[in-house]
């Protein structure tokens, strides 16, 4: 009897290693992705509401192209990278939006070596060749067939390349962000 009643909440359960397959991340990685990117897409989204609606004081940092088209490339990263990490992998859709979200990685990257503060780089820079190896090896491994080593290089990714920069974004007065959401 216990076979059976094992047998029919197989499907229903809840388990810490992925289905074979599906090369899902793991309940813990899971969270801490799905909380990220929560928190960072809601703020940003109440940092651009704030300066829509004139809460924010003048923006002078929109007046320069490469901030615009970083900011225009990372905001939609954040969402897109956190649904490719959470939903199911290995379908068409995943791979197509997995190859849009590397392209808005990129962007972003290559706009932020035209931004700099004082007319020089800041530490937050050092992301730059981060992402740009990041990329080239989540796409290495994907195509040597290493899901394992792709997974693993993407949430790394995700969490160093765009929350880490993005928290700073917000903390550190001056910046585009901090003035947006905190005036």
């Amino acid at each position: 009897m216990n076979a059976i009643a094992a047998t029919i909440a197989q499907p229903f359960r809840r388990s810490n290693t992925p289905a074979k397959g599906n090369f899902d991340i793991s309940v813990a990685q899971r969270y801490l992705i799905g909380a990220a990117c929560f928190t960072m897409s809601f703020v940003c989204i109440l940092a651009i509401g704030r300066a829509l609606l004139g809460f924010a004081p003048d923006l002078p940092h929109l007046s320069k192209l490469p901030i615009v088209i970083h900011v225009a490339t990372v905001i939609p990263a954040i969402p897109l990278g956190g649904y490719l990490l959470l939903a199911r992998k290995g379908t068409p859709r995943h791979k197509q939006l997995g190859k849009l979200w590397l392209v808005l990685m990129l962007v972003t990257a290559t706009s932020a070596i035209f931004i700099k503060s004082s007319g020089q780089f800041s530490f937050i820079h050092i992301f730059i060749p981060l992402t740009f190896h990041a990329s080239w090896k989540a796409v290495s491994t994907a195509r040597k067939g290493d899901i394992a080593g792709h997974k693993r290089q993407l949430v790394i990714t995700y969490l160093t390349a765009l929350m880490i920069p993005g928290i700073f974004a917000f903390a550190l007065p001056g910046r585009l962000m901090n003035v947006m959401l905190f005036g």
